[in-house]
């Protein structure tokens, strides 16, 4: 699953991921890091990515939307970039089977 990063987490989380999620961007490659959430999504959706992000508007969004894009939301607080990244590494089989799951659009890892 190709993950697209939200502006709270760490462009530089980005070539750590790409061996478990190849394809992962980050908003400010693409100039998305000043934009509004709905262009955010319209980016991924369009792109094929799901959403990685710390952000509860994207939680709304998957809701009233749906997918794609689909959400990762982590609700892990403001911890430093590495836990974010054992999350996601961790958590590695449970997107890959999100991603595969055609009902659910959003993901809530603590």
């Amino acid at each position: 699953m190709r993950l697209l990063l939200d502006q709270p987490l760490s462009r530089l989380l980005v070539p750590l991921l790409e061996p478990s999620f190849p394809g992962t961007t980050h908003v400010l490659l693409h100039n998305l890091d000043t934009s509004d959430d709905n262009a955010i999504w319209d980016f991924a959706r369009a792109g094929g990515f799901a959403i990685a992000t710390k952000d509860e508007d994207f939680q709304v969004l998957s809701f009233t939307r749906g997918h794609p894009p689909k959400v990762v939301w982590l609700r892990s607080g403001n911890g430093p970039s590495s836990q974010v990244l054992e999350i996601l590494l961790r958590a590695r089989p449970i997107i890959e089977e999100f991603g595969q799951d055609h009902d659910r659009s959003l993901l809530v890892l603590p």
